[in-house]
C-alpha cells in the first residue's frame, strides 16, 4: 500500500494535486479532520482491497493545531509498519496567493470577523509548519501554471517507485526571485553570458548555439565538474536518510542562457544512474506563458 498526505496553503494548488492523482486512479480523499487519520488508514490495511492500494489523503488547517503537530508521527509509525508514505506540501508567495484569491473572489477558510484575508495566509502558514517541516517534497507554485503542477504531480509523485528517489533540476533567473522549493541552490551569474552577444540574447540554454558559446569556455566546464563532484557526493546521503525527492536549483540573472545549459547537462549526466530525474526551466516556462 502506499500513501499520500497531499497538504499546504490554501490557494496554491491542492486541490490540483489531489484531481491530477484522482485521474491517475488513486484513491482521493480531502479535508479529512487529523484525528481520524489513523482510524481511516487501519480501515484501509483491514479491508487489503486494491481501490486502497494508492491512497492520497488532503489535510488542511481546519484542524486542531494539536493534531496537525501529530502528523509527523503518524507517518514516522506507518512506515515502520511497512506502509510507503509521503507528504507532500505546496505553497506560494503571500503576493501570489493574494493576487490569486482576488481573481477568483473565494473566501479563505481560515478569514473571519476580525482576521483579513493577510492575516489569515499567516495564520494558515503557522498552523501548517508541522507538516511543512514534515514534508519529503515541497513544491512552490508561485510561478508554476496548473498544467505544470499536473506534470510535476505525475512525473515526480505518481512515477516514483518506493525506494527510489526522484531529483528534479530546476532553473531560474535571480531577477525573478530564488525558488522556494529547492534543497540546493547554486549562483550560475559569474560565468561568461551569452546575453550580451546580440545574436544569442533571444536564444536559450536549449540552443546549440548557446551551448557551443558556453563550452568555448573552461571556467563553464570547470563549474559543471564541480557541481556533478558535489551532487555524486550528496545524493547517496539522501538515499542513505530514506529521502525520497531532491530538487537542485540552478540560478543566473535572467533564467535563460546559463542556468538552462547547467540542467540540462546535469539532468543528462546524472541520468544515467538514476531512472527518474526531470529537467525545469521556470523563466522559460513563465515566458512561454506572457
Amino acid at each position: 500500500m502506499r500513501v499520500i498526505i497531499v497538504s499546504g496553503l490554501s490557494g496554491s494548488g491542492k486541490s490540483v494535486a489531489l484531481r491530477m492523482l484522482e485521474d491517475l486512479g488513486w484513491y482521493c480523499i480531502d479535508n479529512i479532520p487529523a484525528g481520524l487519520l489513523n482510524d481511516f488508514i487501519s480501515h484501509t490495511v483491514r479491508t487489503a482491497e486494491d481501490i486502497y492500494s494508492k491512497t492520497a489523503i488532503g489535510l488542511d488547517a481546519r484542524n486542531r493545531p494539536a493534531e496537525l503537530m501529530m502528523i509527523p508521527n503518524v507517518v514516522r509509525d506507518l512506515r515502520k509498519s511497512g506502509i510507503a508514505c509521503d507528504v507532500i506540501y505546496l505553497h506560494s508567495d503571500e503576493y501570489v496567493l493574494l493576487r490569486r484569491y482576488g481573481e477568483t473572489r473565494r473566501r479563505h477558510p481560515l478569514t473571519r470577523e476580525g482576521v483579513d484575508l493577510r492575516e489569515a495566509i499567516g495564520e494558515e502558514r503557522r498552523l501548517l509548519e508541522p507538516l511543512s517541516y514534515a514534508a519529503d517534497l515541497v513544491v512552490d507554485t508561485s510561478r508554476t501554471s496548473v498544467h505544470e503542477l499536473r506534470e510535476l504531480i505525475r512525473a515526480r509523485v505518481e512515477q516514483r517507485q518506493d525506494g527510489e528517489i526522484s531529483m528534479m533540476f530546476e532553473s531560474f533567473g535571480f531577477k525573478h526571485g530564488i525558488p522556494g522549493d529547492a534543497d540546493f541552490v547554486f549562483d550560475a551569474r559569474t560565468l561568461p553570458n551569452p546575453y550580451w552577444d546580440p545574436t544569442l540574447q533571444p536564444l536559450s540554454g536549449l540552443d546549440a548555439k548557446v551551448v557551443e558559446f558556453l563550452e568555448q569556455h573552461a571556467g563553464v566546464r570547470e563549474y559543471l565538474d564541480d557541481l556533478i563532484s558535489f551532487l555524486s557526493r550528496r545524493i547517496p546521503e539522501y538515499q542513505r536518510n530514506n529521502r525520497s525527492y531532491l530538487t537542485i536549483a540552478i540560478g543566473c540573472t535572467g533564467g535563460q542562457h546559463r542556468s538552462v545549459y547547467l540542467v540540462e547537462k546535469l539532468r543528462a549526466h546524472f541520468s544515467a544512474a538514476h531512472p527518474k530525474v526531470i529537467a525545469r526551466h521556470t523563466s522559460l516556462a513563465a515566458k512561454g506563458r506572457a
